[in-house]
């Protein structure tokens, strides 16, 4: 397995992580625990060892699984979770971000019992709260640190000023946002420069653009109906085609290539610098050493042009998220 190093000074880790999300909610389809255990415990037999997971997603079920998968191997693993979003138990669509010190302790307590866990490796803020200084958020975050409850700090869908005032109070080691082919945001509102200036490591999630990218998808219809990617603005009419006709032109370009359309993207991700560690995720084993078949896949420069040409930044149609959910990114 490649390597990379989150960050100038943080942890070594394998160049491909898995986001485990998807194995308990948001995409439909069921569960099958049994299946997505399955897929860890793969990844981790392949050289992956970085696992990303959030209390929020299930909410709690999938940190439950993750420790289940992990419960006799733990040291194999770097663990990642998050804390910060807050859903309104009477309107699941609803949701905000806390910030609270307060609110940081419980969070990572019931995450470490969830888990099973003693310590998490990587300990995110999902979402910056608006209404609380980040220095109080991270201060918080710098004493479970101290208490050895947790071992790095991370940020996810920070801003660039924010990013900077986090790190003033306790090292960040990564930052998370969603990057990839058609959310190149990253680029333009320097977030990824600050990350490069600071030395702080850069997590992209969703590399393949929440599953669009393989060319799988072909139809709105393709989703199940509580897949929240039904109600996504990039996922929706005019917005789908015009999507989808972009994502035949990388799917061209894969197969003249050799390559699928997973890996020429996920391939362009890790070209873009030795900082990135990127986290696609998959509940299926043959989808899971797909992705890691990107490791293999060199894009010269005139490749990397001609990908640029074909899908150049802005080039997706839509928002990342509804109204609600997109409020809350780039605090």
């Amino acid at each position: 397995m490649q390597t990379r190093t989150l960050g100038r000074q943080g942890p070594v880790v394998s160049a491909l992580g898995l986001g485990c999300m998807g194995m308990s909610a948001f995409y439909g389809g069921g569960r099958d625990d049994a299946e997505s255990i399955a897929v860890i415990h793969r990844a981790l037999d392949l050289g992956v060892d970085l696992l990303d997971t959030a209390d929020i997603y299930g909410p709690h079920t999938n940190e439950v699984l993750v420790g289940r998968a992990i419960a006799d191997r733990r040291q194999r693993v770097f663990l990642a979770t998050k804390f910060g979003i807050r859903l309104d138990p009477g309107n699941p669509a609803a949701r905000g971000a806390d910030g609270r010190p307060e609110y940081v302790i419980a969070s990572c307590e019931a995450s470490l019992k969830r888990l099973g866990v003693e310590h998490i490796d990587l300990y995110y803020q999902h979402r910056v709260d608006p209404n609380v200084p980040i220095e109080d958020t991270v201060g918080a975050m710098s004493r479970l640190v101290e208490q050895g409850k947790v071992r790095f700090l991370g940020l996810s869908e920070a801003a660039a000023g924010t990013i900077r005032r986090a790190h003033a109070v306790h090292p960040i080691t990564a930052v998370q946002t969603e990057y990839s082919l058609w959310t190149r945001d990253p680029e333009s509102n320097d977030v990824l420069a600050t990350t490069r200036e600071l030395g702080i490591g850069f997590v992209p999630y969703s590399p393949l653009g929440r599953g669009f990218l393989t060319g799988a998808i072909r139809s709105p219809e393709d989703f199940d109906a509580d897949d929240y990617r039904r109600r996504s603005p990039r996922f929706l009419g005019d917005n789908f085609a015009r999507n989808l006709a972009l994502v035949d032109k990388v799917r061209a370009m894969a197969a003249a290539k050799g390559v699928t359309a997973s890996q020429l993207a996920l391939a362009w991700v890790l070209a873009q610098g030795d900082d990135l560690v990127p986290i696609p995720g998959t509940k299926r084993i043959a989808f899971l050493e797909e992705n890691l078949g990107a490791l293999d896949v060199h894009l010269t420069p005139d490749e990397l042009d001609q990908i640029d040409a074909v899908f150049p930044p802005d080039a997706a149609a839509g928002a990342r998220y509804p109204d609600a959910p997109m409020a809350l990114v780039n605090g």
